[in-house]
């Protein structure tokens, strides 16, 4: 494993597993509190998310950065 993929919480990990993760530990109520998403609280599912997320970079960018804040929560 090179360097740059040891320092990287999220190699190896797909957008669905973050997704289902972060829904499994919030909800879709509170994380749409967290991300403010209109596919996060408007009839929400893991499709239409992935669907939206993998168009749209900036959201992207926030659910990545919210998994990586849930795995350390989740560490101490």
């Amino acid at each position: 494993m090179s360097e740059e993929h040891k320092n990287n919480p999220l190699h190896g990990i797909t957008l669905k597993a973050m997704l289902e993760s972060l829904v499994e530990h919030y909800g879709w109520k509170e994380l749409s509190n967290y991300i403010e998403i209109r596919c996060f609280y408007n009839d929400p599912s893991i499709n239409s998310s992935l669907k939206f997320l993998r168009k749209t970079p900036w959201a992207r960018k926030k659910v990545e950065d919210l998994y990586i804040d849930m795995i350390k929560s989740r560490s101490k």
